[in-house]
């Protein structure tokens, strides 16, 4: 998403040194993290990663083994789950298929003892701002994929929290209605202003909705940033590997200077220039990050003597707006590279066994110490 400013001196959830286990098995890890109000937090990461446990730990279904959990400024190991200001939305939806839209909505405000006036307006208003109006008096089996997805936020946003919990909200749609959904969401929430922190393991979903990412991994939070942050500055292997598609390279700090690096890897025929510093002992062994997209493929050589290798096209994939080529350097080394199919036509483009150049610019890597 573009990156919306967030008020960061209204920290709204903080966790310090949360950790749950379970037995022997530790699925979180004296894990410490701020949200604040009016964010979309994600929480990223791997099945068994630890991500649905905090998430239940803040709704107040699991309690922390250790540390402690604040919401609006209150430590809530006192506060049940039904008295905190937090409402979560499951991946299943769990929606009662005997009643309408209508009733789904309104069963939460109707428990509470709510006025049936005030239940009936607020449910209206809650259709309208989700696009169900017309839909009010269908039953859940009546309604699309998506549509039944909106009927279960409606109905975790009617109760007005100011938190809002959600697990793996569009794992259930396709990919075309997912896309569609995530934007929708983020209209949603701006317009409500609620604090939302959602659990994903789909890290499209995550860049697209997210104001910052939390990657978590075995129990840890591992990086925490902006989509921007994560992506184009991940701080460790694990994270580049994990986000998006990446060619790593092992290799050794010859050169060392406070704006630049030099780094010689086997697996190249040339240095690696890079066009700013690290915190690195001389001679340490590093990894080089660098993103398919930013490798420029040509039949021609480079004219720089660096930040350059040369193979053979073993694969290509065409996925409409880009294409994936999968070169075999000299030494044996397959690279991935990324192509924009910017013309319709292009009767020059590069086809299998096609001997070609790779280059890249002193900016695109990322060198990585850990």
């Amino acid at each position: 998403m573009a990156e919306k400013q967030v008020d960061r001196t209204r920290e709204y959830v903080r966790i310090e040194s949360v950790t749950k286990r379970f037995g022997d098995f530790v699925a979180v890890d004296q894990v410490s993290l701020s949200i604040y109000k009016g964010e979309i937090f994600c929480l990223l990461g791997g099945s068994g990663c630890g991500k649905t446990t905090l998430l239940r730990m803040l709704a107040g279904f699991e309690m922390p083994t250790s540390g402690r959990i604040l919401i609006d400024g209150q430590d809530m190991a006192s506060i049940p789950p039904y008295e905190r200001p937090v409402n979560m939305m499951f991946q299943s939806y769990a929606l009662f298929p005997h009643m309408t839209v209508e009733r789904n909505v309104a069963f939460g405000l109707e428990q509470e003892g709510l006025p049936k006036a005030e239940t009936a307006q607020r449910v209206a208003e809650m259709l309208d701002i989700v696009q169900l109006g017309a839909f009010a008096h269908r039953k859940p089996h009546q309604l699309s994929g998506g549509q039944r997805q909106r009927v279960a936020l409606a109905r975790a946003l009617v109760k007005r929290p100011k938190l809002l919990l959600l697990d793996e909200p569009l794992g259930a749609l396709d990919k075309k209605l997912r896309e569609q959904t995530q934007f929708e969401l983020i209209n949603l929430q701006e317009k409500l202003g609620v604090t939302f922190i959602v659990v994903t393991h789909d890290q499209e979903e995550a860049m697209t909705l997210a104001t910052r990412i939390g990657v978590m991994n075995k129990g840890q939070i591992v990086q925490v940033g902006t989509p921007t942050d994560i992506y184009e500055f991940p701080s460790s292997r694990f994270v580049a590997d994990f986000i998006g598609s990446v060619n790593l390279f092992e290799g050794r700090l010859v050169d060392d200077e406070p704006d630049h690096v030099r780094i010689r890897c086997g697996e190249l025929e040339a240095p690696v220039f890079v066009s700013h510093g690290i915190s690195a002992a001389p001679d340490a062994e590093v990894c080089v990050a660098i993103r398919p997209e930013k490798i420029l493929m040509s039949r021609t050589p480079p004219a720089s003597g660096e930040n350059r290798a040369q193979g053979v096209v073993i694969e290509i994939a065409y996925m409409g707006d880009v294409s994936v080529y999968l070169v075999r350097l000299d030494g044996g080394r397959v690279v991935r590279v990324t192509a924009p199919n910017v013309e319709r036509h292009a009767e020059d483009r590069i086809v299998w066994d096609e001997r070609v150049h790779l280059a890249w610019h002193p900016s695109s890597p990322v060198v990585l110490t850990n």
